[in-house]
């Protein structure tokens, strides 16, 4: 699963570009450039993801990407953390650290945006959760 969300880039009077996203609405920002811009939207959109992941909110699917749009995708500890949570599904943290033969502390770590966690881990739970680990570099 890739996940990526789609922005919208204007440019004001001023010349600077003022991006916002089309699914988290209080994803904004700024930048003098579309270079910028870009940079500035992963930022923002890890920021929101990781903030929405800590305080156990709803986090929208990501649509698709309008004509007109970019896309962003999170930082690699917010993808992570989003990617786990939502293939635990109904799951408890209780049961996946059951399957994993580990500790509900590390199991909770796992969806921590704010936390490394490595590929052995990531393995280990994608295994126990039924799924495969599919590492892309693009």
């Amino acid at each position: 699963m890739i996940i990526a969300y789609p922005y919208l880039v204007e440019q004001g009077e001023d010349g600077r570009f003022f991006v916002h996203f089309v699914d988290i609405e209080e994803a904004i920002t700024q930048a003098d450039s579309l270079e910028e811009a870009a940079f500035n939207a992963t930022e923002v959109l890890s920021g929101i993801l990781a903030c929405r992941l800590d305080d156990d909110e709803e986090i929208p699917e990501p649509s698709d990407c309008p004509k007109n749009a970019y896309l962003a995708f999170p930082s690699p500890k917010v993808q992570a953390a989003l990617l786990l949570k939502k293939a635990r599904g109904n799951k408890t943290l209780t049961e996946l650290a059951h399957a994993m033969d580990t500790t509900w502390i590390a199991a909770q770590r796992l969806e921590n945006p704010q936390h490394w966690v490595s590929l052995k881990q990531l393995d280990k739970a994608a295994k126990a959760l039924g799924k495969r680990l599919i590492l892309s570099l693009e």
